[in-house]
Parts: C-alpha cells; sequence; structure tokens
C-alpha cells in the first residue's frame, strides 16, 4: 500500500441510505477500493473474497450482531476495524473496544469526523508499510516481537498483535525504560479525542500483557506506573 486511499475498505451496515452516503464520502475523499454489504451474510462473503485492509461495522444487522460479525473476522485476520452505532450507551463502546476493536463511533455522526478517524487508523496501522521503512523488532524476555508483521514470537508459538495493541506497543518501544503517561499512550491510539478511552487502554494493556509475559498477573517488562501509566522495561543486563 502506498498511500492510505489504497486502502481496501468494506462498509457494512443495513441502512442503504447510510451505506450510499458512505461510499459517496469515502470515494469523494479519494478513497478508490470500497465494498458494501448490507448483512453478516454479505460481510462474510466480501470478506473472503476481497480481504479488506479496513472495516466500518455496524452493530445491528439484520441477521446477527457485529460484535460477533468482528471476533469472527478477527480470527481470520488483524484487520482494524471501526464499529458504527445507533447504541450509545457506555457498556456497548466499552464492550467493543474491549473486543480489540480501534474505535467506536455513535450515529448520528459528521461525515468529516468519520474520515479523520478513518484516516488516523489507517495511517497508524500501516505505517511501516507506507514509510517503507525497515522492520522494527524487539526483545522482551523470552520473545521477539516483529512490530512491522505485528508478531510476537514466544516459545509456545507467534501470536499475532492487532492493531491497537501494536500502536500501544510501538509507542511504549519508541520510550523503552521510560514512563509513558495514559494520555500520551491514549493519544498514539485515538488521536487528540481521546477522552473517554481510558477504561479501553486498560483492557488492550491486559490483553498485550497475555501475549508478552510469561505470567501476566505479576509482569516483568510491561509494568503498570500507578497514578501515571505504563512503562516497558529494558532488558535485564547480565
Amino acid at each position: 500500500m502506498n498511500r492510505i486511499q489504497d486502502a481496501r475498505i468494506l462498509l457494512v451496515d443495513d441502512e442503504a441510505d447510510l451505506l450510499a452516503l458512505l461510499r459517496e464520502s469515502l470515494s469523494g475523499a479519494g478513497y478508490r477500493h470500497l465494498t458494501v454489504a448490507a448483512s453478516a451474510a454479505e460481510a462474510r462473503a466480501a470478506f473472503a473474497l476481497e480481504r479488506p485492509d479496513f472495516i466500518v461495522l455496524d452493530i445491528n444487522l439484520p441477521d446477527g450482531d457485529g460484535f460477533s460479525l468482528f471476533q469472527a473476522f478477527r480470527e481470520k485476520a488483524d484487520v482494524p476495524v471501526l464499529f458504527l452505532s445507533a447504541r450509545d450507551a457506555d457498556s456497548d463502546r466499552l464492550f467493543g473496544l474491549g473486543l480489540g476493536a480501534d474505535d467506536y463511533l455513535t450515529k448520528p455522526f459528521l461525515t468529516q469526523e468519520l474520515l479523520l478517524r478513518i484516516a488516523t487508523i489507517l495511517r497508524r496501522t500501516y505505517r511501516a508499510e507506507l514509510s517503507r521503512g525497515e522492520e522494527a523488532e524487539l526483545s522482551i524476555g523470552a520473545s521477539r516481537v516483529n512490530l512491522s508483521q505485528a508478531v510476537v514470537l514466544t516459545p509456545r508459538g507467534p501470536l499475532q498483535l492487532t492493531a491497537t495493541e501494536r500502536a500501544l506497543l510501538q509507542k511504549l518501544a519508541e520510550n523503552r525504560g521510560r514512563i509513558v503517561t495514559y494520555d500520551a499512550l491514549c493519544e498514539a491510539v485515538w488521536g487528540e479525542g481521546y477522552y473517554g478511552y481510558e477504561n479501553s487502554l486498560n483492557v488492550h494493556l491486559r490483553h498485550l500483557r497475555e501475549k508478552l509475559e510469561e505470567n501476566p498477573s505479576r509482569p516483568r517488562f510491561l509494568i503498570t506506573v500507578r497514578g501515571l501509566g505504563y512503562k516497558l522495561q529494558k532488558e535485564e543486563t547480565p
């Protein structure tokens, strides 16, 4: 992918007018590879055929729900997902983010805000590919992490990082040995309008520990600095 407009985007929503608006808005913003689906069944078929780079996913679908569909997609590929929903309850938003989604936008929304959120996630997720830089790799205990490929090579086998987990680990690795505040981590993942994502941050960090630490309940490397943030410890020297 040479630029974010080259991303293959799957739009899933059962409202025909909204689906048309999403397609028109993204096309107007320069996105060239757009696929639409009005049901869970259509979305599954489109996912298998197109292998999208990004998904905008409605929660309420006529033949299923977006949460279950998201989990099915994530079993097959680490594709970034933004939930769209008319359900604005905090419990729904936190549940969606807790599953590992990259963002959650409540209907009705400003089209420009949606475009900005999509662009932010795409730049963050495919930053290594867009910059064509060398693969970034770091050691964490007995594991090695390839940030470009978003994979943790552990003694028990490879584990895939979600886009959000990779972004968090990237920020921590850039500041390894130093405290990264809650605000800085949230901004690195969700941008300037991150307020309200603090609980989701803790969920993603817990999942990240489960992939990095030998004993997640007693972490050696991904440390909580109470009241401040998190720190990725440097490798211990003999």
